[in-house]
């Protein structure tokens, strides 16, 4: 492909999306620059303060029940309280958090405060993608997913080398790292972004019936996404939980899974754009049983690494999964949650990441230290097949452009309400 192609292909993946976007866009980069928690905390206390991959998981499974226990508060604060203020009070519960939880000493401490971290953090990512859904037009929505998506591997990418080396010489800078960028989040929130969720009118008040948690968890189909979401995304928190303690125990340094991991995001901002291109407008069905397929076998790979370089070549095959599944997924949780209950569909859709860090920990952490590192990647290689076989059974009654055809009459009303925004407008 020719330079020239390539501006234009750039070109016209970012054109057309409204201002207020590209705010949410930046706020997602900022918040991502400063990823320290997530990424090193498995190294911080199995290298840094000397316990065991089963205390590590521990800490990081009650850091994934703060986020269990937040997905469905948050998903109701934001369709009552609203996007906007959700995201606030979400931000800056997190950067106080994350600055306390590096001056913990005491592991009961530790613990604690890792689940009021897990608990802050997750809480805004029910009002990112309603509020994303709201002010992005239904044709746009999976290029918008993908360019957050982006951002999100962009700032991964970039602090997961610096703060590696960071982590060398103090793990107290990178916590209070993370809580300053994400606290500069909060402020671009907080001055940049209007509010953007839709208000019923007295017609749909009587017209349409309050929709509740129940409501959601009685939707079957969406509910068979949020557990195959379940799976996969047990499988991606490996690259966490499970790869850095494998690694470690291997004799390799928090510098070296670092590296490794930057693959990760440096292959997704790298081919992001393009492979976005040739995804928006292909079959969902087949895209979620190819990704499913790759990220489960791409970590059975890492049974076989022996250096960084061989784990770095593991991390690229399941990488290719994240870049297909991530925008193909969300876009098909939008076009399956209603425009008045955005915040609740995506709170639960949100729990099944949750759900899974609170799972993975556990599971890397007992497998690892009673079977093996092998046995973990050989459990992904048949969770990912098992997903595979999920989304094909699941997505056979869905139309090709991965809709039910009975919700097909929602989304284009929902369409022609947000082209309607559009003049006025994570």
């Amino acid at each position: 492909m020719s330079v020239a192609s390539l501006r234009r292909a750039a070109r016209e993946t970012v054109s057309g999306l409204p201002r207020e976007f590209w705010w949410l866009w930046t706020s997602t980069l900022i918040n991502r620059l400063g990823a320290f928690v997530a990424t090193f905390m498995a190294l911080y206390l199995t290298l840094d303060r000397g316990y065991s991959a089963s205390y590590a998981g521990l800490v990081a499974s009650l850091h994934g029940l703060g986020g269990v226990v937040s997905s469905i508060g948050a998903g109701i604060m934001t369709d009552r309280l609203g996007r906007r203020p959700t995201l606030v009070i979400a931000q800056t519960s997190t950067a106080l958090s994350v600055a306390l939880l590096g001056f913990m000493t005491d592991p009961v401490a530790i613990a604690g405060v890792a689940f009021l971290v897990g608990m802050a953090s997750n809480a805004s990512r029910p009002a990112v993608q309603a509020m994303m859904a709201d002010i992005v037009k239904p044709q746009d929505r999976v290029r918008a997913f993908s360019l957050n998506y982006w951002a999100i591997n962009l700032g991964f990418a970039i602090s997961s080398m610096t703060a590696g080396f960071i982590a060398q010489y103090s793990y107290l800078a990178g916590f209070l790292g993370e809580a300053t960028l994400t606290l500069v989040c909060a402020i671009v929130v907080f001055l940049k972004l209007p509010e953007s969720r839709p208000e019923r009118t007295a017609v749909e008040k009587e017209a349409e019936p309050q929709i509740g948690i129940g409501t959601v968890l009685k939707d079957g189909r969406f509910m068979g996404v949020v557990g195959l979401s379940f799976l996969i995304s047990l499988i991606f928190q490996q690259g966490y939980v499970g790869l850095p303690v494998a690694m470690g125990t291997d004799g390799f340094s928090s510098a070296d899974f670092g590296l490794a991991i930057a693959v990760n995001g440096i292959l997704i901002v790298a081919v992001q754009i393009p492979v976005t291109r040739y995804i928006q407008h292909r079959d969902p069905r087949r895209l979620l049983i190819i990704s499913a397929l790759l990220a489960g076998y791409g970590f059975g790979l890492t049974a076989f690494a022996g250096s960084v370089a061989v784990y770095a070549l593991t991390i690229c095959v399941w990488t290719l999964a994240e870049i297909v599944n991530a925008p193909t997924q969300t876009g098909l949780v939008v076009r399956l949650s209603p425009v008045h209950g955005r915040g609740r569909y995506q709170g639960i859709y949100t729990m099944s990441w949750s759900v899974a860090a609170l799972v993975a920990p556990l599971m890397s952490g007992y497998v690892i230290d009673h079977f093996g590192a092998e046995w973990l990647w050989g459990t992904c290689a048949v969770l990912g097949t098992g997903a595979a076989v999920g989304y094909w059974a699941l997505m056979r009654g869905l139309s090709v452009e991965g809709v039910p055809e009975a919700s097909a009459g929602a989304g284009d009303v929902e369409g022609a309400q947000v082209e309607v925004r559009e003049g006025s407008g994570v």
